[in-house]
């Protein structure tokens, strides 16, 4: 018996020629003929055609050293072969950008994939206020290529360069090159009033030229664990991701 109704007309698979598509805002579709790219570990939800997958962990002795002192672990597969790759990560919204000579600065774990032409170490923070929390690292993107990051609801580009810019931690995705950030610690006075009111807040102040992408969500997974905002902050920024 035939079957009726739009389902596969509305969710037909999109036939856009780029390396990385957007099938939905929560689904990307990589074109494997233009070679291979990285993605997050565990994030294939389909593939079309001669697709290979192998695991590279941290990715190389440096980073996989700098994983093992910093936490930020970032498990990233190598994908290689011919076909349509899809990914995907716990249905987020998928954010795509395009690098041309350029460099970002990412919270490991909204990375979802990216160009195997991009380069990405694990770098510390160079900030004023993270000497006080013990060091604060970042996964750094540079080159020129496809970048597609997850984000818990529909993100706010801020432009820096506007106004002074304050974020939450754990809401901050990625800012781009130009971008200066510090961390801020207020352990009295309003912090009754921001984010949530208890015991000691931490933001990121960010000034220069550029953007910082924030996600309407404080559910940023650092240091390959979920942070935990009751417990005590004296360590809380020791997995963040930054420039």
């Amino acid at each position: 018996m035939p079957v009726h109704g739009t389902l596969f007309t509305d969710f037909r698979e999109t036939t856009a020629p780029d390396p990385f598509t957007l099938q939905n805002k929560k689904l990307l579709k990589v074109q494997m003929g233009f070679g291979p790219v990285w993605a997050k570990t565990g994030s294939m939800v389909a593939y079309q055609g001669d697709v290979r997958f192998q695991n590279k962990g941290s990715g190389g002795l440096g980073r996989m050293v700098k994983s093992a002192v910093t936490g930020e672990g970032v498990s990233m597969m190598e994908c290689t072969g011919q076909g349509e790759l899809f990914l995907a990560d716990g249905a987020a919204d998928v954010q795509l950008l395009y690098l041309e000579n350029d460099q970002l600065s990412v919270n490991g774990a909204s990375i979802l994939a990216f160009s195997s032409s991009i380069e990405w170490d694990i770098q510390r923070i160079q900030a004023r206020g993270a000497a006080m929390t013990g060091g604060l690292y970042n996964v750094s993107l540079r080159g020129t290529g496809y970048v597609a990051v997850t984000t818990q609801g529909e993100p706010v580009a801020l432009d820096v360069a506007s106004a002074p810019t304050c974020a939450d931690a754990q809401a901050v995705v990625l800012w781009t090159s130009g971008v200066r950030m510090d961390v801020r610690i207020d352990t009295g006075g309003l912090k009754s009033l921001v984010r949530g009111g208890t015991g000691e807040t931490f933001q990121m102040a960010f000034g220069g030229q550029g953007y910082v992408l924030v996600q309407p969500s404080e559910t940023v997974v650092t240091g390959g664990h979920q942070e935990n905002r009751t417990k005590s902050s004296g360590g809380g920024l020791t997995s963040l991701f930054g420039d």
